[in-house]
């Protein structure tokens, strides 16, 4: 008779503003359940997914930020960072996006208080197989959604020129965000050219994908990957798109794909960038004329250049925000696998390299 006790998964609330999808769907959870899980479901008037399908799944439903008061065996399942304000040592283990691994502003100030808890990270960004592929990811509709603001970024500068870009909502379904793009792009009269950096990646061919679909011509769209940039940086074939779209998946210093001196040229048509890979303070970003995030509030940041037209960046850090349901659907599907060998914690390979990266980390932040 099997007598261990069961995985506990807390499923928190997420706590960054405007962030509407979730790490686990009722779907998976009922999977996880049948395979001997205890799962808990943290509550809140903005779920993507209803909260009576958790419990029909057979979750237990806690109140907002009760995670913290939780038994120190449970494992808590979020997507984005905690709060900068909180501070207090955390003592359970941790799955989720903490941007932190790649010395990022604030990096070792994470890490300690997960040192001072004697608690763990498994950070999804780090969740990868023996051939060092991800497990699960958000690449797909970050990329999706990114080249969605690019095209709406693009005709608002056309059709109101001058005009702030308002706020970004999300979307109920991706039909409804298609048909506005479409509109948008018939009012311009004429399409954009696109150039994709990473285009054969996941983040890349989402964003691919969203261009096709809203019927951007197959020669309007540039599709670089490392066979292109194989020369090193800068490129001036950025400034003749009218979007740029960066979605490489950022590991080492590599030449800038774009400097001030080429958005400073006369000859600029560009106007839009979206930054998917969104790495504004790491010291290897490729794309380094800004140095901040943008939000759904205010998405793009305007950027200074000496000659040519307005040029505007995107830097939001959680765009799949904007089709929550669909992304976060897709991202528990492709997790729900590595999720079941936690049972197996200690030896499998995915979650024995997640831990040993984070003890690495750890003794960085110490060392420092």
């Amino acid at each position: 008779m099997n007598t261990a006790k069961p995985v506990h998964l807390w499923l928190r609330k997420e706590s960054k503003p405007l962030e509407y999808r979730i790490a686990l769907s009722p779907d998976v959870c009922e999977t996880l359940i049948k395979n001997g899980f205890k799962i808990t479901v943290e509550n809140g008037d903005d779920l993507i997914f209803d909260i009576n399908d958790f419990k029909k799944a057979g979750c237990e439903i806690a109140e907002q930020g009760s995670w913290v008061s939780s038994p120190a065996d449970t494992i808590i399942v979020g997507l984005k960072e905690l709060p900068e304000t909180d501070t207090f040592p955390l003592i359970h283990r941790h799955i989720m996006f903490a941007h932190c691994f790649k010395y990022q502003t604030g990096w070792k100030d994470i890490m300690k208080r997960f040192i001072n808890g004697n608690g763990t990270l498994y950070d999804i960004e780090f969740l990868s197989d023996t051939q060092n592929r991800r497990v699960a990811a958000f690449g797909f509709y970050a990329g999706f959604t990114g080249s969605a603001v690019g095209i709406d970024a693009w005709c608002h500068g056309i059709l109101n020129p001058g005009v702030k870009f308002p706020p970004i909502s999300p979307y109920l379904h991706e039909d409804i965000l298609f048909s506005k793009l479409k509109e948008r792009i018939a009012l311009v009269g004429r399409f954009p050219k696109i150039m994709v950096i990473g285009a054969l990646g996941r983040c890349g061919s989402g964003a691919v994908s969203l261009a096709r679909k809203v019927g951007i011509p197959e020669d309007h769209i540039l599709k670089w990957d490392m066979q292109e940039t194989a020369k090193g940086g800068p490129f001036h074939e950025i400034i003749e798109a009218d979007i740029f779209i960066n979605c490489i998946y950022l590991t080492s210093k590599i030449p800038p794909f774009i400097t001030q001196e080429l958005i400073d040229s006369p000859s600029r048509n560009l106007s839009v960038i979206v930054d998917v890979s969104c790495d504004p303070n790491s010291p290897n970003n490729p794309v380094p004329i800004y140095d901040t995030w943008s939000s759904f509030a205010d998405p793009l940041l305007e950027i200074k250049t000496k000659a040519g037209k307005p040029l505007h960046l995107c830097a939001i850090d959680h765009l799949p925000s904007m089709l929550p349901r669909e992304a976060s659907a897709q991202f528990a599907k492709d997790v729900a696998p590595t999720l079941l060998e936690l049972k197996n914690a200690d030896t499998d390979p995915v979650w024995t390299k997640a831990e040993k990266i984070f003890k690495d980390k750890s003794q960085e932040a110490l060392a420092e």
